[in-house]
């Protein structure tokens, strides 16, 4: 996505109309997918894909460099998704009854995967967002380090603090067993 697109990017953050029109229009595909991965609903998703549509649009001459465009535009959808998650009411909020496919793989079992949203929903923000980055967004641990502007072995603590977290609240539901078998919840 990135590479192709970069002379685009550019022609856009110049001003060119028509660079910006096909712009908004290649990124919705890549959105759309990062969106229903990070969000908790399929309306989530698409309001976020539409904040950061509507984000482009507006702020595409701020941006300071081409190369920062994708993690620029994949990070509004993520704030979103987790704004939308956090303020959306009651207990199961953003958690959907009747869509289990929208936070995790199929493969999961549903119960899993909304003890597991709930578990990183409630982890301390500095925890949440470094466990976010690598583990959802899949950085590396310098790339974590350089956005949050963090040393290594500051990243490495957090995250592994916040796996030690989430697996102990999973624990506390009883999906592990002492001798490591998968329990139900």
């Amino acid at each position: 996505m990135i590479r192709e697109r970069l002379p685009l990017v550019e022609a856009a953050r110049a001003g060119n109309a028509a660079a910006l029109a096909q712009l908004l229009h290649d990124c919705q595909p890549d959105l759309r997918r990062f969106a229903r991965r990070t969000c908790a609903t399929t309306e989530d998703a698409e309001d976020a894909v539409q904040l950061a549509l509507w984000q482009l649009y507006r702020q595409i001459g701020a941006l300071r460099t081409v190369a920062t465009f994708a993690r620029w535009l994949f990070r509004i959808v993520e704030r979103e998704c987790f704004r939308l998650f956090r303020h959306g009411g009651g207990a199961d909020a953003g958690v959907p009854a009747a869509e289990p496919d929208a936070l995790a793989a199929p493969a999961v079992p549903y119960d899993l995967r909304l003890d597991l949203a709930r578990a990183v929903e409630r982890l301390p923000a500095v925890y949440r967002e470094v466990l976010v980055l690598r583990d959802i967004q899949e950085l590396t641990a310098p790339e974590v380090a350089a956005e949050l502007g963090l040393s290594l072995a500051a990243v490495k603590s957090r995250l592994h603090r916040a796996r030690a977290m989430v697996r102990e609240q999973l624990l506390q539901s009883g999906y592990w067993l002492k001798d490591g078998e998968v329990g139900h919840g």
